[in-house]
């Protein structure tokens, strides 16, 4: 199912980590179809980069805006930039994701704190902001984005893989608290993803093509937004069709 052009014509949305890979392509679809979107991030050069890309089609519905999401202030003001700048929040899809990757007695203190307080800590953080202002909008919808490493566990992944289930579990309390209210809680677990993403391992290259692209995340976000109300899909898994053969 292809939501319709400009179906999100007067929404609001904050996408966290979206100025590359996954996030900036979940930005760059919500806009296509007519939402005006936050974009926040930790890097200012590449949150210029990203408005400058997304601006020519935007035509003034994007702000982007350096915040960490392991900050609870930085969260409230990403949400209170789409309040002021677009009037409210309508969507918040919570990207802004940490790959650290090594065995656990090798892993640094300072490491697991990075992954668990970005991966799980950042969400909350983000959701605690935007409900209040959806609760206010009559509704809304939160997406986080998993992985299948929440329910796939592989060694030196331990933070990563906790992180991961821990935010499935959140989603889905989450899911159920506020459905009452009209808000809308999914979160989708991709498997492997051509972003360069994860510090530690490989990184990708041609003999990745095989991986799912940023887009295909995307769509499947613009998906659940566009999904008929009486139903809810509060969990997508996401596999590469072809995945190298080992």
């Amino acid at each position: 199912m292809n939501p319709e052009p400009q179906k999100l014509t007067g929404k609001a949305a904050v996408v966290t980590g979206g100025s590359r890979g996954i996030g900036l392509s979940i930005a760059a679809s919500l806009l296509a179809r007519g939402a005006s979107v936050v974009v926040t991030g930790l890097d200012q050069s590449r949150l210029e980069q990203s408005r400058q890309e997304l601006e020519p089609k935007a035509a003034g519905r994007v702000h982007v805006l350096r915040a960490d999401v392991r900050n609870p202030e930085s969260a409230t003001a990403a949400m209170d930039a789409a309040v002021t700048r677009f009037g409210g929040v309508d969507i918040l899809v919570n990207n802004a994701g940490v790959g650290l990757f090594a065995p656990v007695a090798d892993m640094e203190v300072a490491q697991w704190r990075d992954v668990l307080e970005t991966n799980l800590s950042g969400v909350f953080f983000c959701c605690h902001a935007a409900i209040p202002h959806m609760r206010r909008r009559g509704g809304g919808w939160i997406i986080n984005i998993s992985s299948l490493a929440g329910k796939n566990s592989f060694t030196s992944g331990a933070a990563y893989c906790a992180s991961k289930a821990g935010l499935n579990a959140f989603s889905e309390a989450l899911m159920q608290e506020v459905r009452y209210d009209n808000i809308r809680v999914s979160y989708v677990m991709p498997g492997s993803v051509a972003t360069g993403f994860a510090r530690g391992l490989s990184p990708s290259g041609p003999a990745d093509d095989w991986k799912l692209s940023p887009d295909d995340v995307a769509q499947v976000v613009v998906d659940l937004i566009d999904h008929p109300a009486r139903s809810l899909p509060s969990r997508v898994e996401l596999r590469p069709s072809r995945p190298a053969k080992r």
